[in-house]
């Protein structure tokens, strides 16, 4: 058998319009070769009603709405990707399994219909990572899905610990699947380009995926981290096609030329150079991988360097990305963990669940390195459980990222950040003419001297997906207004676009083509 996350991933969207983020997790289900599908076991959805608590402040409170939203989904979930497929200004669901995957279309009325079939976007192979962007750049979301092992429950392959316990097997048992690259033909359709475009060799086993322009040509390329094999970059050539460059560009492997096992990735500007850089999470005794760009798309793994190699090395880590905790400006990292083999020392004590783990963040000094300060982070980062799934957004509207982690047999647990209170910040929501968000869409910030890039971008950590709004905290001395510069993903409308005044201490709309809306 096999444990990369047999969990609930979550997912953080505004479904209903309404303004705030509202649930999605996803499930998994029993596996025992001829027993059903537990009809208990599925998908969630939970619409948010922002409401005043006692001390005044905005508080989530969820109402579980699956049954009236027409989700159905009894697989054995994996994780999930959000995109507006179709133009309408609605965000859409594409839900990955461990079997069929499903694509759940929003209608805009709290109710969404599965179009996998009539779509062309069905997949029946051990999904977890899927990505929406718009890869050739023509208006319309395209689908990457990622692909884990050729693995069946029936035909499973027996491994045991060291002291000769049964244990999960390593994917290095099994056959590693190719990925899919779905092209949107703009008509509710999907048609399969993986070979046309280049991504049907090498196959890996992919856990984490994400897509970010990492050379600056305008273009998105796509990354995937790999469980024990080297991970890919598909750069994109600017014609349809991909070229897999990852041990090229110093990002396949770490610095002593070895693959790890890619679970979690997140992109993000941590050192405030204008493009993004890489974080990748891995097994115990390997260390997660900060990969820094240096603004070609060429990387350098500075995971010693940063600080952030040593803490890693006991730990097993899935879900993780970067976020202002602090709102100084400075991009900090939480990473989520969980064993994905027994430990012994656990195993031998009585505990019926050995693979728990406590999670990790970290701060950023000014992008130069981190420090722990996982102690800091209250009362539930004393608790050691099995991490899987990580998502961020800013749940309460208040100008800070609070987080949603799930658990491998375990509840999801809401966080709420109290610390990104203490600063200035700005909160931007880049959408088309539709008024779905964009994926891929750019805004440079300037604020009192000092700027900053930040993309639009809800997948990545693992099988997850985030708060598709962009929110860059601008220290205690935060000015009134900030410029606003934003390069958009496609050539269907204006490219760049200026807006010289976006106030602070809010959330702003900016569409394309449109003055600033309040």
């Amino acid at each position: 058998m096999l444990d990369v996350g047999a969990a609930s991933s979550p997912f953080l969207f505004d479904f209903d319009g309404d303004g705030d983020l509202d649930l999605y997790l996803v499930q998994g289900q029993v596996t025992e070769p001829g027993k059903p599908a537990d009809s208990d076991l599925r998908d969630r959805l939970y619409r948010n009603d922002l409401e005043p608590g006692p001390d005044g402040r905005r508080k989530p409170r969820f109402t579980d709405v699956t049954e009236v939203s027409g989700i159905v989904a009894t697989g054995y979930g994996m994780g999930v990707a959000v995109g507006d497929f179709d133009n309408d200004g609605r965000p859409d669901l594409y839900v990955t399994n461990f079997g069929s995957n499903q694509l759940w279309r929003n209608r805009g009325d709290g109710t969404f219909e599965d179009v996998t079939v009539a779509s062309g976007a069905d997949d029946t192979r051990w999904s977890v990572p899927a990505v929406f962007f718009d890869y050739d750049r023509d208006g319309w979301q395209d689908l990457f899905v990622g692909n884990y092992v050729d693995f069946t429950v029936a035909g499973h392959k027996r491994c045991t610990t060291d002291l000769g316990q049964p244990n999960y097997c390593g994917p290095l048992a099994y056959e590693p699947q190719g990925d899919r690259l779905l092209h949107n033909r703009g008509d509710g359709t999907f048609e399969d380009v993986t070979g046309r475009a280049g991504i049907s060799s090498p196959v890996g086993s992919a856990l984490g995926a994400l897509a970010a322009d990492f050379d600056g040509d305008g273009w998105p390329d796509l990354f995937v981290a790999n469980d024990g094999l080297p991970n890919h970059l598909w750069r994109n050539r600017r014609d349809g096609t991909f070229v897999e460059e990852a041990l090229l560009a110093g990002a396949a492997v770490n610095s002593e030329g070895r693959p790890e096992a890619g679970m979690g990735v997140s992109a993000g500007d941590l050192d405030n150079d204008g493009d993004p850089d890489l974080f990748l999470t891995h097994l115990d005794r390997e260390t997660n991988t900060l990969y820094l760009n240096d603004g070609r798309g060429n990387f350098d793994d500075a995971s010693i360097a940063s600080g952030l190699a040593a803490p890693s090395l006991e730990s097993t880590g899935f879900g993780t990305g970067f976020l202002d905790l602090d709102n100084d400006g400075w991009l900090d990292l939480l990473s989520v963990n969980g064993a994905v083999k027994v430990i012994e020392e656990l195993a031998l004590a009585g505990d019926p669940f050995p693979l728990h783990q406590p999670n990790q963040l970290f701060k950023s000094i000014e992008g130069r390195r981190f420090v722990e300060v996982t102690g800091e982070g209250g009362p539930a980062f004393f608790r050691s459980e099995v991490s899987r799934g990580l998502a961020f957004g800013d749940l309460d509207d208040d100008g800070d990222t609070d987080v949603v982690i799930t658990q491998n047999g375990g509840p999801a647990r809401l966080l709420l950040n109290r610390k990104g209170q203490d600063a200035g910040w700005v909160g931007l929501r880049l959408v088309g003419a539709a008024g779905g968000d964009l994926p891929g869409a750019r805004a440079t910030i300037t604020a009192g001297g000092r700027t900053a890039v930040r993309e639009v971008r809800t997948a990545g950590s693992y099988a997850s997906a985030s708060d598709p709004r962009l929110l860059l905290g601008l220290g205690p001395e935060a000015p009134a207004s900030v410029q606003v510069e934003v390069l958009w993903p496609d050539g269907s409308g204006p490219q760049r676009e200026v807006w010289n005044s976006v106030p602070t201490g809010r959330y702003t709309t900016l569409v394309r083509g449109r003055e600033k809306q309040p």
